[in-house]
């Protein structure tokens, strides 16, 4: 039996199908990422309100990747949304910035009973968190 070529057409056009939808909704393992902070000073079981990572070489890069597994998605790359999440090049440096940062990267953020960002504090330990902040720190707007 001989397959015609609009039975072949109609199967390319289903492949194809397949491809493209999970080329738009397939933004990578959406799940959250560990963050290996191997060689960052362990900052205990006592949360700080300041990252004591400003500056650091080490933490940056260490947060680049961080920020790369877990907040591009949403928050956009190199830090920059695209609509979905706030545009964290805005977030205000030093302490006051950090302390709000802290916070809402623990414990996520819900608006009218909606939670728009998960909490991370079951996921990230607090030198991930820190490195993240630190690489951030190096995208603020001026």
């Amino acid at each position: 039996m001989a397959i015609g070529y609009r039975s072949i057409a109609c199967v390319c056009i289903a492949v194809m199908s397949v491809f493209a939808v999970t080329n738009v909704f397939g933004h990578g393992d959406v799940q959250p990422q560990a963050v290996d902070t191997t060689g960052l000073e362990p900052l205990g079981d006592e949360w700080l309100a300041e990252n004591p990572y400003s500056g650091n070489e080490l933490a940056i890069k260490i947060g680049q990747d961080g920020y790369a597994k877990n907040c591009a998605r949403c928050h956009g790359l190199e830090a920059v949304s695209g609509g979905l999440a706030p545009d964290l090049r805005e977030l205000e440096p030093g302490a006051e910035g950090d302390e709000w940062y802290i916070d809402l990267t623990r414990n996520g953020y819900v608006q009218n009973g909606v939670p728009k960002m998960p909490g991370f504090e079951d996921i990230l330990n607090q030198e991930a968190m820190w490195a993240i902040r630190a690489w951030l720190e190096t995208k603020f707007e001026q």
